[in-house]
């Protein structure tokens, strides 16, 4: 399973990297709004920090000016997916860049439904947010369990994006369901590395160590 960190604070990605445990990023108007920075701008510097895919997501809301903004987009970088809201305007946007050659993520994904939409209109990855339909009530990981199930059954190339992951339990759950990519703030894929047991073991070695006053080095 892929990690993606779904941020747009360099810093903060710039300091990921380094663990090798991110292959790419999304982004999209809001996380970029934070950053207070031009767009573009913002873009290009992940894209110089990670070779991985990149999501610049569209804030357009008609087909052709999707295009002209995802054609944008996608100039900034090499690595840029261009991210398209999961609408008609978004599909048609996400046929013809995808024609095009252009990696295309297809976001706010509620519906299985839409899913299959998506990945007949040639989307590279398919953003399902499990986090906003467990918030009103519904499981989100069975959209997931869904999903991989009707991708396999066709043999459709789309990646399944699991967004909005909210806790390690989130990313467990996608992984054994065996979808694609799970994109998440980096804080979540820090967490998965704690324990307490991991604490408490690391703790009891250091303190027998010390007691050998020996040193490595």
């Amino acid at each position: 399973m892929k990690f993606f960190a779904d941020t747009a604070d360099v810093a903060e990605l710039r300091s990921l990297a380094g663990t090798g445990l991110m292959d790419g990023v999304t982004t999209n108007p809001s996380l970029i709004a934070k950053s207070g920075r031009k767009m573009s701008e913002v873009i290009a510097e992940i894209c110089s920090i990670t070779d991985g895919p990149v999501s610049a997501e569209v804030t357009a809301t008609d087909h052709e000016t999707m295009l002209k903004e995802g054609r944008y987009l996608r100039a900034i970088a090499k690595n840029v997916a261009v991210k398209v809201p999961l609408t008609e305007a978004g599909l048609r946007t996400c046929k013809v860049l995808s024609d095009e050659g252009t990696p295309v993520n297809v976001t706010l994904c509620f519906s299985a439904n839409q899913a299959l939409l998506a990945a007949k209109a040639g989307a590279a990855f398919i953003s399902p947010f499990v986090g906003r339909l467990d918030d009103i009530g519904y499981d989100g990981m069975e959209l997931i369990a869904d999903v991989v199930q009707i991708y396999d059954n066709y043999n459709f190339r789309t990646e399944v994006l699991v967004a909005s992951i909210r806790h390690p339990v989130h990313v467990l759950q996608a992984a054994k369901l065996g979808a694609h990519v799970g994109t998440m703030p980096p804080s979540v894929i820090r967490a998965m590395m704690k324990h307490p047991l991991t604490d408490k073991g690391l703790e009891a070695f250091l303190a027998d160590w010390a007691k050998t006053g020996q040193s490595i080095l």
